[in-house]
């Protein structure tokens, strides 16, 4: 397996991010129908592992993540992303280190349960409020059981894509 990337953050890698939230996009109705979420919920479905190896897309637009396993789509959740001033960073990044239980040392020792690491500022993947709007400092806030069930799933290495 290729070493784990820190972060892309090219304009070739934003734009492949965003195309990618568009098509994850396509394959939410397609795989779970016309559902709409709300804040705090999430879609999950079996996929075996032999689909494939897992990749996390991010649509900031949507303020939605889909995980997928090979090219099936295997859950989407609702997100909180990085509010107009500290902004969640686009591109493709890589899970870097995980921790089942993190507390933030920029903020206040803020808990981020269920922390996945994606670049070497601290933006993460975790549980965490979720009022239907960007209110984050930059990570990517997820449902408690999403996160959860994300972390058991993806490996350290994971591609995160996240598309504006």
């Amino acid at each position: 397996m290729a070493p784990a990337i820190a972060s892309l953050e090219t304009v070739e890698a934003k734009s492949e991010a965003a195309n990618a939230a568009a098509m994850a996009r396509s394959d939410m109705y397609a795989v779970f129908g016309d559902q709409e979420l709300k804040p705090g919920h999430y879609l999950w479905r079996d996929v075996p592992e032999e689909a494939g190896a897992e990749r996390v897309v991010v649509s900031l637009s949507d303020q939605l993540a889909y995980l997928y396993r090979g090219n099936e789509l295997m859950a989407v959740s609702t997100v909180s992303s990085g509010k107009t001033s500290t902004p969640t960073p686009t591109g493709i990044f890589n899970v870097l280190e995980k921790k089942p239980m993190h507390r933030s040392r920029k903020y206040d020792n803020a808990p981020m349960p269920f922390m996945q690491r994606i670049d070497r500022f601290g933006v993460a993947l975790h549980a965490g409020h979720l009022p239907g709007r960007p209110a984050s400092h930059g990570c990517v806030r997820l449902p408690s059981q999403f996160a959860a069930k994300l972390f058991k799933t993806t490996p350290v290495g994971t591609p995160v894509l996240i598309g504006a």
